[in-house]
């Protein structure tokens, strides 16, 4: 008898525990309703007092107001008077995967899939549903890697999207800083311009991104005949192209021959007639603000820094109060040629040109270009944006509707009808204070909440050695 019975007794044990994998796996059909708070829906309009809205297959399927929007039979019902809910916000121009929060180090050999999943669990700790990994992917270290990881959905994580490579002049003629040095691909002729765009997508990547700077001189710029040609195939085969810009001129010309967005805005002067004249002539062109982060107030500092301190260890922190009393710009580098800080007009420059070209009607994302506010620099973007005029609303549809229309996110960006369950719960209204983004009370990803608890035990405790990812 035992020799039946055994097997028997494990084929049960094994069908259950399958049976109950199964289960864990399927996505909940639950049904939840939201009640109570006020809905910043991501549309331009007043928000919702009072609103109600239903979750269901981590979905939204109706949103209202609170008594027109009944919940099924057996439906949970969550209470959020009081607090304000807005849609998860997109960053639209990053790079993961390089700096460790732990330790505020980087090199060739911090790219690893370890380290960009932690970048994207920072990102939906501060409320952030997708990001845009743009052109520095480390090819020669991890090539498969991010092709792999943008087709995954990962708990407690952003959505990740990626250009792949980006196309400079030369490999060395990208981002300045040692450890990026040569990633780019490098196009000095047209032929080979429009080899890098098909093999691009051969990996299906949908935007390709270009560097046209020189990095005051030091470096080839990529020509103009080369980047129109690089222009003409990514259209060809139904892709766009993102620029990396700094000087009024190439931004000009870029118009001219068909760019699809830059990542960032002009920053070497501010902008004239003549490129709004251009732009006028162009209204699908579309910007990252990517502003460089204005110099705080010592207040404003700490403040910066008490926000922070919830997803870094304690030498991090004790590392951002140190640069605070030596006066170095705390934010220093988002934006800027080649990642130095230091005073100069940089950010009034940008703030003027994201001000004007916004007035005018240009399509404005939020694009931090992060890679040592991972997360955090989404909210300090939004900040930014409405002291250099935008309002609190207006800074607000740019983090979250335009980011998903730009990376082409239909089910992200907004709370309607069919849309992502993305979104965030807020203790104060951003509408009075774009500031208040910051008083996160829950997020919820997918219909699901991040952990965030968990997410800032992990993120605050020390590393192991202080000789990681020298």
């Amino acid at each position: 008898m035992r020799a039946v019975k055994a097997p028997i007794t494990f084929l049960f044990l094994a069908m259950a525990f399958a049976w109950v994998s199964a289960q864990q796996a399927r996505p909940s059909n639950r049904a939840v309703l939201f009640e109570g708070a006020r809905l910043i829906s991501g549309e331009a309009g007043a928000p919702i007092e009072s609103s109600a809205f239903l979750v269901e297959n981590n979905r939204f399927t109706r949103v209202g107001r609170k008594g027109e929007v009944q919940a099924p039979a057996g439906a949970t019902r969550v209470d959020l008077t009081g607090k304000t809910v807005m849609p998860a916000l997109i960053d639209i121009h990053n790079h993961l995967g390089w700096t460790d929060h732990k330790t505020n180090k980087a090199s060739k050999e911090s790219y690893t899939r370890e380290l960009v999943i932690d970048h994207l669990q920072r990102y939906a700790y501060y409320g952030v549903a997708a990001t845009l990994s743009m052109g520095l992917d480390r090819w020669d270290v991890n090539p498969d890697m991010p092709y792999q990881l943008r087709n995954e959905t990962l708990p407690n994580a952003a959505r990740f999207l990626t250009v792949g490579r980006g196309i400079a002049a030369t490999p060395m003629a990208g981002p300045p800083v040692d450890y990026r040095l040569g990633v780019p691909y490098g196009a000095e002729t047209e032929a080979e311009g429009i080899a890098h765009v098909r093999e691009l997508h051969d990996k299906k990547v949908e935007m390709i991104k270009i560097w046209v700077d020189d990095r005051l001189g030091t470096v080839p710029k990529l020509k103009v005949p080369v980047y129109e040609a690089i222009i003409n195939e990514a259209h060809k085969n139904g892709m766009r192209v993102v620029a990396h810009i700094f000087d009024l001129s190439d931004a000009k010309q870029l118009m001219k021959s068909g760019v699809d967005g830059f990542a960032h805005t002009v920053r070497d002067k501010d902008v004239d007639d003549e490129y709004m004249t251009i732009l006028k002539q162009h209204p699908k062109v579309w910007a990252g603000a990517n502003l460089p982060g204005r110099t705080l107030t010592p207040a404003e500092s700490e403040a910066e820094i008490a926000w922070m301190s919830d997803a870094l260890p304690p030498s991090q922190v004790k590392r951002l109060r140190d640069q605070l009393a030596n006066r170095v710009a705390g934010r220093g580098g988002r934006g800027g040629r080649g990642g130095g800080t230091g005073p100069s007009d940089m950010f009034g420059i940008q703030c003027r040109n994201n001000k004007r070209v916004h007035d005018a009607g240009m399509i404005l994302g939020v694009g931090t270009d992060a890679n040592g506010d991972v997360g955090s620099g989404v909210h300090t973007e939004l900040a930014d944006m409405v002291f250099c005029g935008l309002t609190p609303a207006e800074a607000i549809v740019a983090g979250t509707r335009t980011g998903a229309e730009i990376l082409k996110l239909d089910q992200q960006g907004t709370v309607a009808n069919g849309k992502s369950a993305d979104f965030i719960v807020l203790d104060a209204n951003p509408l009075d204070n774009i500031l208040n983004t910051r008083k996160i009370n829950k997020v919820y990803l997918r219909g699901t909440e991040v952990d965030r608890a968990g997410l800032s035990r992990g993120f605050t405790t020390e590393a192991r050695s202080s000789d990681d990812h020298k």
